[in-house]
């Protein structure tokens, strides 16, 4: 919808909620701004009648009726009893629940929304209880990727990004049929149909790098009926991934702490008679371990697999052949 449309609309409801009379057409379009810029009656009218389909799928109670029985044309109002929140009744504990809810979040898109869902339950006359019980100390941290994740569950909508797997510095692409998004002990995941493995998996939204970008049309995921993502996190999303390989490495004596910090020493070994260790990598992506590899030039030497040391040779002698540039 456009802005103007949207300003329209709220023009529309205020002036139909401001009066207890029935509003013709005509006088509405002489009193709501947005109506005069109808370049003529057959313009106009094609406009209200969109403005009040939307107002009805809304669910905005919008009466059509005269206020005698000498007006010849309808007109139209909203009525206040219908229109506005009814009484708002919470037991103690409820109300608490909601002032402990604000307390949790750790965003500010999603503080903000908690903070104005409180305010209308005070003016509404609720009494919330900021002081809620401490038994709850973790906040839930909502990432960055948490608002285009979410909007493609409501979108049914299938999303794209980068994946940080657990233990490991690389980063794969992930197609992902997002069914949604549950926080389970104070992190957020995302659960769906992975294009890539072709099975259901979950995602830890701290480890989503890069921007989230949709793909394909909105309303073609389907999640299904029997799947409870709570349970489904409960049960996966703390495992460890298995790795898909493993590398055995040289790596230079006090060099290469990127490398060091994922991989096991398994022993002392001095290659052309500079003294390092032996040491074993788990690889989850081996297809794009050689870059981040070689990147540490001759700190490191793969010793096993044969496939992925000739990779990381390769890159080495491409850069040495481009002068020093990759």
């Amino acid at each position: 919808m456009s802005t103007a449309r949207a300003e329209r609309l709220v023009n529309l409801v205020l002036a139909l909620l401001s009066t207890r009379q029935y509003l013709t057409a005509e006088r509405i379009r002489g009193i709501v701004p947005g109506y005069a810029d109808a370049v003529s009656d057959e313009a106009f009218f094609r406009m209200f009648e969109r403005d009040k389909t939307e107002l009805r799928e809304l669910g905005i109670p919008l009466e059509t009726g005269r206020n005698s029985s000498f007006d010849s044309v309808e007109g139209y109002r909203i009525a206040r009893r219908d229109y506005e929140l009814g009484e708002i009744e919470l037991a103690p504990d409820e109300a608490t629940a909601v002032g402990l809810a604000v307390r949790l979040w750790d965003s500010p898109e999603l503080t903000g929304q908690a903070q104005g869902a409180l305010v209308k339950l005070r003016a509404a006359g609720v009494e919330v209880e900021n002081g809620a019980p401490t038994v709850v100390e973790s906040r839930v941290r909502a990432e960055s990727a948490f608002s285009p994740l979410l909007a493609a569950v409501q979108n049914r909508q299938a999303v794209s990004f980068q994946y940080r797997r657990s233990g490991s510095p690389d980063r794969l692409m992930r197609t992902l049929e997002p069914w949604g998004v549950v926080s389970w002990k104070a992190r957020w995941y995302v659960i769906g149909h992975d294009r890539d493995r072709q099975a259901p998996r979950c995602f830890r939204l701290s480890r989503v790098s890069g921007d989230v970008r949709t793909v394909g049309k909105p309303g073609e995921v389907r999640r299904p009926e029997d799947v409870n993502l709570l349970e489904f996190v409960a049960v996966t999303g703390d495992q460890d991934p298995t790795p898909v390989a493993t590398a055995t490495v040289w790596i230079a004596d006090r060099r290469a702490a990127g490398v060091r910090r994922h991989a096991k020493l398994v022993g002392r070994l001095a290659v052309d008679g500079v003294d390092g260790d032996l040491a074993e990598i788990e690889l989850f992506a081996p297809e794009s371990a050689a870059d981040w590899i070689a990147g540490h030039g001759p700190d490191v030497l793969v010793l096993e697999p044969d496939v992925l040391a000739k990779s990381v040779r390769d890159r080495l002698e491409a850069i040495v052949h481009h002068g020093g540039r990759p």
